[in-house]
């Protein structure tokens, strides 16, 4: 039997164009949304995952945000200046500002906030080496001293994606940044339900009251952010069949990422509307433990991504569709200012040759060592790249375990510095929205910060010089040629594989309207029609 159709008969998939009397909406002022993964960290900015950045930015909000064309905006805050030195910059809040348990939005929580969230974030970790005083002039007002000029200060707090710069109140903003805050207090449009949050089951939100919208058009992370639902409620269901069945069924209105192999299906179903909402796109990665072998040598990393083939990995996550993904053999997310492909000749094969890439894990130091992949299972679009790697290394005659896991549990796996034989990691893979790796002040992954990097802790100060430089550079050519450097560099050392760039499909109820176009499925702006 085909797949796609005994998918469909093992779920007992509604049929095709039927419209069954419990499809029609019981309340419109609830949305029920299938988020892409398990919410288990629920801080995001202890960590990067992307579910916990879609929960993050509909409980917080943030001083300035993003629009469409990348531009950065006020959110939170109503404007700021900047001294003719370029070393203090003040910040003042909008009046009227609420946390969600009734209380002021003060400066000193703003401050703190900005504070920790610096600690965490790559950007951030820029800013904060350039900050002399993290201050407050009123309760309204942040005062922001420098030691030097850091003129893209606004591009780091209304950054997008990865460990955001969102708001919170200072008893929360004091917590260790490498631990997870014990509350989930913002003031944002939806305050977070703790009665309802069951892991690997349910997440409930309530429109916030108390939020008063900006009057600007919503786009991306800027403007208004209008609540239409009264509440919002997450059903985790890590298993597509069940997803795609519940959607047809209008038991859910809006499933976040769809199985490719489901697409044909739902497309059929004259209820419902599958489409691409952002327009970027999202960059596949194979990430190394830096800390341990064999992956602590660069040349069995030149190996690897000497070895892997994306177009394996591409056909693998789309179900074979090429309308949806291009190769990308870039550190820079293609068709982007810097998404030029400049992989060395030397690294590049069509298909590999694996005889080859053998002879280089062997010269590189690969000594049999044992290689651990944690792998989230239950994620279709993350999914198959372990399994793609899992069969390219046991092809080159690696010492392999593939562990098959939840992404929530990938998660917290990750953040352990242990070998393999007790508990760590060597292979995990992920992608990344396009805007989130754009240049060297946001992109994680290129970046070589150690210990206060992102997870596999790849330590490079020449990239980090680099990086520095490129904060400061005069000119937007000067600028690219750094990028270039550090390009030339990540090909050298190897931080990740990129696997390609690819579209992820979502698809909701016919009526709903208002999506933004983002790789993030923000709540605000949806509603009925």
């Amino acid at each position: 039997m085909h797949r796609r159709r005994f998918i469909a008969t093992s779920a007992g998939l509604v049929a095709v164009g039927s419209a069954p009397a419990r499809a029609q909406r019981r309340d419109r002022r609830v949305l029920r949304f299938v988020p892409q993964a398990n919410l288990t960290a629920l801080d995001p900015v202890w960590t990067t995952a992307a579910v916990t950045s879609v929960h993050g930015y509909t409980v917080f909000d943030t001083l300035y945000g993003t629009d469409d064309a990348g531009r950065i905006r006020p959110q939170m805050a109503e404007g700021h200046t900047v001294s003719n030195d370029g070393l203090t910059w003040t910040i003042r809040l909008r009046d009227g500002l609420l946390w969600h348990d009734g209380e002021k939005v003060l400066a000193r929580d703003c401050v703190a906030s900005l504070e920790r969230w610096s600690k965490r974030d790559v950007f951030g970790q820029s800013l904060a080496a350039a900050a002399a005083e993290w201050g407050v002039a009123d309760d309204r007002t942040l005062r922001i001293r420098l030691r030097s000029p850091f003129p893209l200060l606004l591009s780091a707090i209304g950054k997008t994606a990865s460990n955001m710069p969102l708001m919170m109140p200072e008893r929360l903003a004091r917590t260790d940044p490498f631990r997870q805050v014990p509350e989930m207090v913002g003031s944002g449009p939806y305050r977070f339900l703790p009665e309802e949050f069951v892991a690997g089951s349910r997440v409930g939100y309530a429109k916030f009251d108390g939020y008063v919208p900006r009057q600007e058009p919503a786009e991306n992370t800027a403007g208004g952010k209008v609540a239409h639902f009264e509440r919002i409620e997450w059903h985790v269901m890590p298993d597509s069949a069940t997803a795609a069945a519940a959607l047809q069924a209008g038991e859910v209105d809006w499933w976040d990422q769809v199985n490719p192999d489901l697409t044909p299906l739902l497309r059929r179903n004259r209820n419902l509307r599958v489409g691409v909402n952002d327009p970027t796109g999202y960059i596949g990665t194979l990430r190394f433990n830096h800390l341990h072998p064999p992956f602590d040598k660069a040349g069995v990393r030149r190996a690897i991504l000497y070895a892997a083939n994306q177009d394996d990995y591409m056909r693998a996550i789309t179900g074979n569709d090429p309308e949806i993904f291009t190769e990308c053999h870039s550190m820079w997310p293609c068709g982007t200012a810097y998404g030029r492909e400049t992989k060395p000749d030397a690294l590049r094969g069509s298909p590999p040759d694996l005889a080859r890439a053998k002879q280089m894990l062997h010269e590189g130091g690969y000594r049999g060592e044992k290689v651990v992949i944690i792998n989230a299972s239950d994620l279709p679009s993350m999914a198959p790249f372990g399994l793609v790697t899992a069969d390219l290394l046991r092809r080159l005659d690696m010492n392999i375990e593939l562990v098959e896991t939840d992404w929530g549990s990938v998660v917290q796996r990750r953040t352990s510095k242990e070998p393999v034989e007790r508990g760590g990691w060597s292979i995990f893979h992920t992608w990344w929205p396009s805007p989130s790796i754009l240049n060297p002040a946001t992109s994680p992954i290129v970046r070589g910060q150690g210990d206060r990097g992102w997870f596999g802790w790849y330590s490079n100060p020449r990239v980090e010089e680099l990086a520095s430089q490129w904060l400061l550079a005069p000119d937007e050519a000067e600028q690219a040629r750094l990028a270039e450097e550090i390009q030339q560099e990540s090909f050298r050392e190897v931080p990740v594989v990129p696997l390609g760039r690819y579209f992820i499909r979502t698809a909701y109820r016919a009526g709903l309207t208002g999506f933004l176009k983002t790789a993030a499925s923000y709540p605000w702006n949806v509603r009925w029609a």
